[in-house]
């Protein structure tokens, strides 16, 4: 039985210094492995163990990096191990083989979105419009895509996420609260389907999974087995399923023990 192991990157198996969640004493905080490098600086991590099981992984998986991170800011990270056969960028948007970009797929995608959704211009427009310059701090478009403010959080009116959300499922589109991040999705784009595609390239018959945002829902959902950590957007909600694992960790140590389960769960030769 060949498994598929599609995992979200930031905050579940990488972490800025930001999302660390060292909380012990600094004598017993685990050694960490840099794995990004942004404009000459650190900027993302993993433990020295959870480096050891990426190493491993492929041993006994398909591992299929699955983020919404754009490709150039995908092709920044560095993981520990041989680097993956397909990877998942813009939240679906994008199939990698090889680091480069599937058109066949790319097509797939752009002929969804013009039949299933509104345009972007228009979801943007609403963006820029409905935000408040007063706590709007930045505002990017990701691959022509799906768009994204940043925002300052503390200053961001009670409800006006939801109100966001309305307005935008009634145009075929999803918003999600990360960090500092509010994104506009279309609702076609999405990591699950991607992952299918790469299940049947593939062959295999078994999926595993994690996440830790609500633009990862689908993607846990339609795992066989999948985990999510202590900490994130679906922790915040308290969302679950039955396929679905929660953890107690959180922080860098979460994305360990993700990778533990993963490697455990895929190292089986016959899963119940």
């Amino acid at each position: 039985m060949k498994t598929l192991i599609a995992s979200d990157l930031d905050r579940t198996l990488i972490y800025s210094s930001a999302a660390l969640g060292l909380t012990m004493p600094d004598a017993g905080a685990p050694r960490l492995l840099c794995v990004e490098v942004y404009q000459h600086r650190p900027l993302s991590y993993v433990t020295e163990t959870a480096a050891a099981l990426l190493t491993e992984l492929p041993r006994h998986a398909v591992f299929v990096p699955t983020t919404t991170r754009t490709r150039e800011q995908y092709h920044r990270i560095r993981l520990p191990g041989p680097d993956p056969e397909y990877a998942i960028c813009a939240n679906g948007g994008h199939l990698l083989v090889d680091g480069v970009t599937d058109p066949d797929w790319q097509r797939t995608v752009a002929d969804r979105l013009a039949d299933e959704c509104a345009t972007l211009d228009e979801v943007r427009a609403h963006l820029l419009a409905a935000a408040d310059p007063a706590w709007l701090l930045k505002e990017r478009v990701a691959e022509d895509l799906f768009a994204y403010l940043v925002v300052e959080r503390a200053l961001l009116p009670e409800g006006w996420v939801k109100e966001l959300g309305v307005w935008a499922e009634a145009r075929g589109w999803t918003v999600s609260l990360q960090g500092r991040k509010v994104y506009a999705v279309p609702q076609p784009l999405t990591k699950s389907a991607a992952m299918r595609e790469v299940a049947r390239r593939t062959g295999a018959s078994r999926v595993l999974a994690a996440g830790d945002s609500l633009l990862d829902a689908d993607l846990l959902l339609a795992a066989d087995r999948a985990w999510r950590p202590g900490h994130g957007e679906l922790a915040d909600t308290g969302w679950s399923a039955g396929n679905v694992d929660v953890l107690d960790e959180n922080g860098v140590l979460a994305g360990e023990e993700i990778l533990r389960r993963l490697l455990s769960s895929a190292a089986l030769p016959n899963p119940a």
